[in-house]
């Protein structure tokens, strides 16, 4: 920070009243103030949001005992940061701090990296290797993405973390690990419990302390100063003359939703930084001006839950019959009266409509479903989280789901699992996406980008990989 403040300093004075002076580096790194959290060598967080600092609170008091503490937020939010804040601020912050991405592993290989394994224990493997629980030993172990492991590893994680003891793959010697676990997921792991999709014991053990972090849509108050931490960062590291910010520019960065969070906000800042000419940095406006697909991210389920909505408001709670939402929804009535009753759609009781030929005549039923009026949901919130080219459009759930999955493989440029990838942003596991594109009959090369290429659906596309 103080490197900060005095190369801040030798900049020449800029107009106040038209921009924003990056040299007021002190109050936008507003860090781990010593109030709050104590110790050397902190991850830098930047921010003085009411809600960031709840968060930082709870570090405070979470970090110096020994429990597991489980953190929930979207992607981008900086979760692997609080973990090290907790880490640093911890009496195990003279020791190490081992990272393992659960997701970026292949699960045939994240046995032998979090264990270990003994000389040919399977093909391959020539020499003994240390895993990283025992790397980790008399420090802290950083599992992130921990829904995405395996179902078969859940029980060996348990146990070490129980009684702090585990075997190498391949070996018959007990290792005692002194490791305090912290976890990171932007998955509803109590949901998957539910979904049998992650054990339930570990589920309880794993969430002694949950932190749960706010999106940066949720702490606007913090872009400001986000906007000039990164903007002094990038534009001392590329040595450019950027003296001010245009208050337009944070304007527009404040307005925007970012989906991807702080880190989405980052990675802006320095493509910003890297196309300024001048003194004043105001960055690619137009891309905000024409406004984001969606306000947040969009899982396949949110995107479900939407397009279900936005059909039953057009059919003013008709469910079956020939007009009715299950018809334009391409399903059966009691399959989409199912789906409802998953997704949390409130239907109430369905009423039939009774028709009448004649005053003595009997009364038939009407086939038609209704649904009560769906009160308190307006047509804006039906199609809050569907994408921009699903509203206003009459598609079946198929045609809906091929589309939204084909623009967030194309938003992540084709990266399907990972930080940032499709899996990540429609919250589902890698394995289960592939199945899906493949069964949708969506390539890499996803739909939005072969209409804007004038391509085709089904031409000239590259087959997605197993």
């Amino acid at each position: 920070m103080a490197a900060q403040a005095i190369w801040a300093s030798k900049r020449p004075a800029v107009n106040h009243s038209a921009s924003f002076d990056i040299g007021d580096a002190m109050s936008a790194n507003i860090a781990l103030e010593s109030s709050e959290l104590r110790g050397s060598g902190l991850p830098n967080i930047v921010g003085k949001s009411a809600a960031l600092r709840r968060v930082l609170g709870m570090v405070r008091i979470v970090a110096p005992t020994s429990a597991t503490v489980l953190i929930n937020g979207e992607t981008g939010t900086g979760k692997e940061l609080i973990a090290e804040a907790i880490h640093k601020c911890s009496e195990r912050s003279q020791g190490p701090f081992v990272k393992v991405n659960c997701a970026a592993i292949p699960a045939g290989l994240l046995e032998s990296e979090l264990f270990g394994h003994e000389r040919g224990a399977y093909t391959g493997a020539v020499a003994r290797s240390v895993g990283r629980f025992e790397r980790a030993n008399r420090g802290t172990l950083f599992l992130d993405e921990i829904g995405d492991l395996p179902l078969e590893l859940q029980p060996k994680i348990l146990r070490v973390i129980q009684e702090r003891q585990f075997e190498r793959l391949g070996g018959a010697a007990t290792i005692h690990a002194d490791v305090r676990v912290i976890c990171a997921t932007h998955r509803n792991l109590g949901e998957m419990v539910d979904n049998r999709e992650f054990r339930a014991d570990l589920f309880y053990r794993l969430s002694v302390f949950p932190v749960e972090l706010p999106p940066l849509r949720e702490r606007p108050e913090d872009i400001r100063l986000l906007v000039q931490h990164f903007a002094m960062d990038y534009a001392g590291r590329m040595r450019r003359p950027i003296t001010s910010i245009a208050e337009e520019f944070i304007a527009a960065c404040s307005g925007h939703s970012w989906p991807g969070n702080v880190r989405e906000l980052q990675n802006f800042i320095e493509r910003s930084v890297i196309l300024a000419t001048g003194a004043v940095l105001n960055g690619p406006l137009p891309e905000f001006r024409r406004g984001p697909k969606s306000s947040a991210p969009v899982t396949l389920e949110d995107a479900e839950r939407s397009q279900i909505l936005q059909i039953l408001q057009q059919t003013q709670g008709v469910v079956g019959g020939p007009n009715g939402a299950a018809a334009r929804l391409g399903v059966k009535r009691t399959t989409l009266m199912s789906m409802m009753t998953r997704l949390g759609i409130n239907f109430g009781r369905t009423a039939v409509s009774p028709a009448r030929t004649d005053a003595s005549g009997p009364i038939s039923e009407d086939p038609t479903s209704r649904i009560p009026p769906l009160s308190g949901i307006s047509q804006e919130d039906a199609t809050s989280s569907l994408p921009q080219s699903h509203v206003g459009r009459v598609c079946t759930l198929v045609e809906a789901e091929r589309e939204h999955i084909s623009e967030v493989v194309e938003m992540t440029n084709g990266v399907i699992a990972g930080k940032g990838g499709a899996a990540e942003v429609l919250g589902v596991p890698p394995s289960t996406l592939r199945n899906r594109m493949r069964k949708l009959d969506i390539s890499v090369r996803s739909l939005a980008t072969c209409e804007r290429d004038g391509i085709a659906h089904g031409s000239g596309l590259i087959p997605l990989e197993a």
